[in-house]
């Protein structure tokens, strides 16, 4: 692996910017740009905490690196308070479709939540129209610039406020009008799934898919709520289902482990872990485990057979992308192209589209790995 001039990060001879991705965990109010804050902080009279772009980033990446993911979520203050307008979360979502475009995302799904953007008088449909209008101005502007991506809405709901079923009604009728899935978010610790039972009955009801953040802040339960209460197809994060395995012997390569009924059920359903490494380090998701990258059980999890997808969560706070968190990964677990690819392919296979679409994923991926 080498860094050229630009940063951009070549692996056997090809640009790991350029290699075709999909992004499945993204946060929108967590991938403002700096510079567009300050901006928009101005126009509305919002004092921010630093003047310049590079300072502001830098401050954000500060204060996520608390190791708690309630501290962390306390930084979303700030970006939520400049989205509470049409211009403003149409202009957030077209730029962040660009800048995925510019990370070589084929595929996106966006999370974010309506009901934290109703301080200005927006509606709950407002700002999800608003959401969408910027998404295909991205969309728009990067098949100008040469790139196809396609970016779906998975509308989201607080785990900590009583407005899930709500939400869940809202996500289900703009099917077909952006929203491709549903989520809950926040404080994960103390907040299951099970309290959001009547939304995740509705969403079923009406065959709609559904991620959930779990595995997180909490353990093992937190995820068997997810799958049991929630009927989640993909585990937002996940990273905690390792607490499940027990890891018997190990010289070298070679790991014997016992797998839990909940961490085997998981893995032989091929239910896709969005795993975000930097993120996971930041929260402190991995703290049993350690505080490196290298101490992730991302490669555990990879070698056992789990679905794992590699994403950003957080791309202001955690200062990353897809490229670089990819990059992290082929340098500390020394994977090659072909782990690169595995991890797309399983990226696609979990995306909340048709079979034909998700097909159309992996061989567009299939062909730009085959460098």
């Amino acid at each position: 692996m080498s860094i050229d001039a630009n940063g951009d990060v070549t692996i056997q001879g090809a640009s790991l910017r350029s290699l075709p991705k999909v992004s499945l965990h993204d946060h929108l109010d967590g991938a403002v740009r700096p510079s567009t804050i300050i901006e928009l902080a101005d126009a509305i009279g919002l004092e921010v905490p630093e003047s310049k772009p590079a300072a502001l980033g830098k401050w954000f990446a500060k204060k996520s690196d608390s190791g708690s993911l309630v501290e962390y979520l306390k930084t979303f203050d700030l970006t939520t308070a400049v989205m509470q307008t049409t211009e403003g979360l149409t202009r957030v979502a077209r730029e962040f479709v660009q800048d995925l475009a510019s990370d070589g995302v084929i595929y996106g799904e966006v999370r974010w939540a309506p009901e934290q953007h109703l301080t200005r008088g927006l509606t709950l449909e407002q700002t999800v129209e608003a959401v969408q209008q910027g998404i295909e101005e991205g969309e728009d502007a990067a098949d100008r610039a040469g790139h196809s991506i396609r970016v779906g809405q998975l509308i989201t709901a607080m785990r900590h406020t009583d407005r899930s079923l709500e939400i869940a009604e809202l996500a289900v009728s703009f099917r077909g009008r952006g929203a491709v899935g549903f989520d809950i978010a926040g404080p994960e610790d103390g907040f299951p799934a099970s309290n959001h039972r009547k939304a995740f009955d509705y969403l079923a009801e009406n065959f709609f898919p559904v991620t959930v953040h779990a595995g997180e802040a909490a353990g093992p339960a937190s995820i068997r709520s997810a799958l049991l209460d929630g009927r989640a197809l993909r585990l937002g994060h996940g990273v905690r289902i390792a607490e499940d395995l027990q890891v018997i012997t190990q010289e070298g390569d070679e790991v014997q482990v016992q797998f839990g009924d909940l961490a085997r059920w998981v893995r032989d359903r091929e239910i896709p872990l969005e795993l975000s490494p930097s993120s996971n380090l930041q929260t402190g998701a991995i703290a049993a485990w350690g505080n490196t990258l290298a101490d992730h059980p991302f490669d555990l999890l990879y070698q056992l057979g789990f679905a794992v997808t590699v994403n950003v969560d957080n791309r202001t706070m955690s200062a990353t992308s897809l490229t670089r968190e990819l990059a992290n990964l082929v340098e500390t677990f020394e994977y090659d192209l072909d782990d690169l690819e595995t991890f797309q392919f399983n990226a696609a296979a979990g995306a909340f589209l048709p079979v034909e679409e998700r097909e159309e994923l992996v061989e567009m991926i299939a062909e730009g790995f085959d460098v």
